[in-house]
């Protein structure tokens, strides 16, 4: 029990919902889908959804308060973010798959607390810490500059794709980015640690070696503290799920949950 839980419960928030279903219901466990600060269930709803969905797997995407279609919630923390994903996981009609993608990742570790998930997916982890906050300084000062003092956080076109991402496809995702509660960004700096997951469901942890928002170094560090090594795209951009060779993420992702067991 958490009394901090009920004597100050989460605000209500409307929340966007995105989602796609296979043709034929084959009872495989549907997938929730969490996007990084400054993306909305559009990212996944650009190609994984769908395709997913022809795989067999129930797919929707949630766009965290303030994100996306979901309401405007300028002051909203990770707390407030999590609660959001266990919502709508809780709503779906069987025990779901989370997968976080960047900060989103942080706020599907921090729901694993909460939710008894079958398993989860965390794609290219944004943790958190100084060290990530020095290295999108060096990489995009002028984005990341007025997220330290409350501002938005800018992220680049070069920081998120791939070259071999056409550049008004890379212009228009970038063009549709929002940002994050101030709050919740300055949170990624001194993240309090996620408490331990329900059910110790299996974590498959993924990125590319040539991300320019998540060093390899905390890949790896973000893979261990699940007791496993990251599974590496290289060429790819942080947005695995928008960038070029978008399909090679998520077929690796529904391959693992074909084969793994239940927690």
């Amino acid at each position: 029990m958490r009394g901090r839980e009920w004597a100050r419960p989460v605000r209500p928030a409307r929340r966007e919902v995105l989602g796609a279903t296979p043709e034929l219901e084959e009872g495989r466990p549907p997938l929730l889908f969490v996007p990084g600060f400054g993306h909305g269930a559009w990212a996944f709803a650009e190609h994984w959804l769908g395709h997913a969905a022809g795989r067999g797997f129930p797919a929707h995407a949630v766009s965290l308060r303030g994100h996306g279609g979901s309401e405007p919630a300028p002051d909203a923390n990770l707390r407030a973010y999590a609660h959001d994903v266990v919502q709508v996981a809780a709503g779906l009609p069987r025990q779901a798959v989370l997968v976080g993608h960047g900060a989103g990742a942080l706020v599907v570790a921090h729901a694993l607390a909460r939710y008894p998930a079958r398993a989860a997916v965390l794609v290219a982890p944004v943790f958190g810490g100084w060290g990530m906050l020095g290295a999108a300084l060096r990489r995009n000062p002028a984005g990341t500059l007025p997220a330290v003092v409350g501002g938005p956080l800018r992220l680049s076109r070069a920081q998120l794709f791939s070259r071999e991402l056409p550049e008004a496809e890379a212009r228009r995702h970038v063009g549709r980015l929002g940002r994050a509660g101030r709050r919740a960004q300055w949170q990624l700096l001194g993240a309090p640690e996620p408490e331990p997951a329900v059910g110790a469901p299996p974590v498959l942890v993924l990125g590319s070696p040539d991300d320019r928002v998540v060093p390899a170094s905390a890949l790896t560090r973000v893979a261990r503290r699940y007791g496993s090594a990251p599974l590496l795209f290289p060429g790819m951009g942080h947005d695995l799920m928008l960038d070029a060779r978008w399909p090679e993420p998520i077929d690796a992702i529904l391959d693992w949950l074909e084969k793994e067991p239940t927690p």
